[in-house]
């Protein structure tokens, strides 16, 4: 098929690495929740992104040198709200089920291109805020609720920030992508987002490092590994996908993980299985441009006048 040829696989490369990140940090969910035995939520978000930010000072090492004050304000900026959104989305995770918590994070899929355009003042296209409807429609069906079951208590009102801060995490590496060394600012929003968390952790009243276990070590090590592919592939893709489109592919997440779920053990209701594929068409339609519905008018005229 000529639209799986190496030349459209090589010009869809970051929409495609974007869409294998999403399966990874899908993935991550069940162990995220396992890891929650072992440690309390911040200091968790703060373990996990230390190990991150080493994985990724292993991988890039040589590009790190010669950081200018840009790159640090960035790495500080990404960080910042990296750690606010892992951070809050685990403390809801203690008070709410994991489906009001999917819902309610994913309400970054329609944030991302409001604050574009309160922000930057960047105008979506048509398409894209088709596909953001969709998949947000998608996404309350996945999680198998409805809106009248949300009820707004603490764990749901700061997983609301979280999204919020997911959200500019999102248009924050794509503000910054092509202006800055990926490699270098990756590193350093992974260290700031760590610094943040072990900071907030005894604001917060958590008690400190919890007690060694291999098995958390274990999981540590996964998670960082696991976040600092997840960080690099985003601050690299976001360079040439728009923030909104990013923000759609981002939205398969909950998908993923509600397939990982399945294969360990979990049965999603006919409802949730519609809302992954509704997502699923988000993703689809968020691709298509104005010129895409232009080129394909402009087929039909032509075979009409042949």
């Amino acid at each position: 098929m000529a639209s799986l040829s190496p030349a459209w696989i090589k010009s869809k490369a970051p929409q495609l690495s974007l869409i294998l990140i999403t399966f990874i940090w899908g993935g991550s969910f069940i162990t995220v929740q396992y890891g929650l035995n072992f440690s309390s939520p911040i200091m968790f978000v703060a373990l996990r992104f230390a190990a991150a930010a080493i994985a990724v000072s292993l991988l890039s090492w040589k590009y790190l040198k010669d950081f200018n004050s840009h790159e640090v304000f960035a790495g500080a900026v990404i960080g910042a709200v990296i750690a606010i959104g892992y951070g809050t989305q685990t403390i809801g995770l203690q008070t709410i089920s994991s489906s009001e918590s999917a819902f309610l994070t994913a309400l970054y899929v329609p944030l991302v291109p409001i604050f574009m355009w309160l922000i930057f003042r960047k105008k979506p296209y048509l398409m894209t805020w088709i596909g953001c409807l969709f998949a947000f429609v998608g996404l309350v069906f996945l999680t198998g609720n409805g809106f009248g079951q949300i009820q707004l208590h603490f764990g749901q009102i700061i997983t609301i920030f979280g999204s919020i801060a997911i959200a500019l995490e999102i248009i924050f590496i794509g503000y910054f992508a092509g202006k800055v060394n990926v490699r270098r600012v990756t590193v350093l929003q992974l260290i700031f987002a760590s610094l943040f968390c072990f900071i907030m952790s005894p604001v917060l009243g958590e008690s400190g490092l919890p007690a060694f276990n291999w098995m958390l070590v274990v999981i540590l090590v996964g998670l960082g590994c696991a976040s600092a592919c997840i960080q690099l592939v985003m601050n690299w893709a976001q360079q040439s996908v728009d923030s909104s489109q990013a923000a759609i592919i981002y939205a398969g997440e909950p998908v993923w993980a509600a397939l990982i779920g399945r294969i360990a053990g979990e049965r999603l209701p006919f409802l949730a299985l519609i809302g992954g594929a509704l997502v699923v068409l988000g993703v689809v339609l968020s691709e298509l441009k104005p010129d895409f519905f232009k080129k394909k008018l402009k087929k039909l005229i032509q075979k009409k006048e042949l």
